[in-house]
């Protein structure tokens, strides 16, 4: 922000704070000492604090654009994104070059999944600024979330030429790379932020994915064992560990990642429905239900776990409930492979 000059801004907030009080004490009519007090509550994440000051400088300067940029920031992250980009909007009334405000509003469209116009504002911003590395990622992330990955890996791409240093940006092209499919080239982005920064737990997690879609399952393992020690809440990590177990059919294993994938998030119904597939390969078929059951009560709209508790049904003998899990599925939109409907046609005398 263009405040950055005025007061000490150096992590030293509080002492901001009491310089500003100071000043306003003095002078109850100084807009820009208001202003510049909201941003250091700002940088504190006393946000309703800022707010209250951005609207007393607004009100003594209804023209102040940093002011209802700032106030903007304070919105945003409260999550009320429509008033923060009415504040963005009303800041570049008053001064249409100011490429942060760009940046900032492009944010918050993107936080309300609006990312047509997320990429029209980063591309102003980029338009005013061209060496800002920030819209360049981020209009890249919107790229992704739209499904055009050769256009965000373009502007990840630039991205690192201007700041090489940004281990997030070449984990961001990575992802973009290994929903390509293109996994080698993403293990090498996920591993050039695992360089840059080696206590980046979401690179390790990634690169393990992009090695577990190639095959390499000891080497997902080995990765998501390092997320795991540099995070070790990431339910996710622990997921994707059991899938890696799973698929080397070690059963017991992939069971107790799961089982902390949902100890730490309860509502993890992919960990439930896995579980019970690992349960399934160990012939423990109660203990499968259970878990689709739990599955279909998170997410009833499921059709993987409907057709995967049918498949349990099927081997227990019980093919009045297996038949109704195929109809669900079915209906749900998930393609039952015919072998399994001939199987159980011939089983159920149907």
């Amino acid at each position: 922000m263009r405040f950055q000059n005025k007061g000490t801004f150096g992590g030293e907030y509080d002492r901001d704070i009491s310089d500003y009080s100071r000043t306003i004490e003095t002078n109850p009519s100084d807009a820009r000492a208001y202003c510049y007090r909201g941003f250091a509550y700002g940088h504190k994440g006393e946000y309703e604090l800022a707010i209250t000051d951005y609207c007393t400088a607004i009100e003594i300067n209804p023209k102040y654009a940093d002011a209802l940029y700032g106030r903007g920031i304070a919105y945003r992250h409260k999550g009320q994104y429509d008033r923060a980009i009415s504040d963005y909007s009303k800041a570049l009334e008053i001064n249409s070059k100011y490429a942060d405000i760009y940046y900032n509003r492009g944010l918050a469209y993107d936080h309300m999944g609006e990312y047509d116009l997320a990429i029209e504002d980063y591309s102003k911003a980029i338009e005013i600024n061209p060496q800002y590395a920030y819209a360049y990622k981020n209009r890249g992330i919107a790229y992704c979330c739209k499904g055009e990955y050769d256009r965000a890996i373009e502007d990840y791409s630039r991205a690192v030429e201007i700041n090489p240093g940004n281990a997030q940006v070449y984990c961001y092209r990575g992802l973009a790379y290994r929903n390509k499919g293109e996994y080698d080239r993403a293990i090498s982005d996920f591993s050039k932020a695992i360089e840059t920064n080696p206590t980046d737990s979401d690179s390790y997690y990634n690169r393990g994915i992009a090695y577990f879609h190639k095959g390499q399952y000891d080497r997902a393992i080995s990765d998501h064992n390092k997320a795991i020690e540099i995070n070790p809440g990431s339910a996710q990590a622990y997921y994707s560990r059991g899938n890696a177990h799973d698929e080397k059919g070690q059963y017991d294993q992939a069971i107790e990642d799961y089982s902390k994938a949902i100890e730490i998030n309860p509502e993890d119904a992919k960990a439930y429905n896995n579980r019970g597939i690992a349960h399934r390969h160990k012939g423990e078929y109660d203990l499968a239900i259970e878990d689709y059951n739990k599955a279909v009560e998170i997410n009833p709209g499921e059709a993987n776990t409907c057709y995967n508790r049918g498949i349990v049904y099927y081997h227990k003998g019980e093919y009045d409930r297996a038949w109704e899990d195929v109809r669900k599925a079915q209906s749900l939109g998930h393609t039952v492979p015919p072998e399994f409907i001939k199987a159980l046609r011939k089983e159920s005398a149907r």
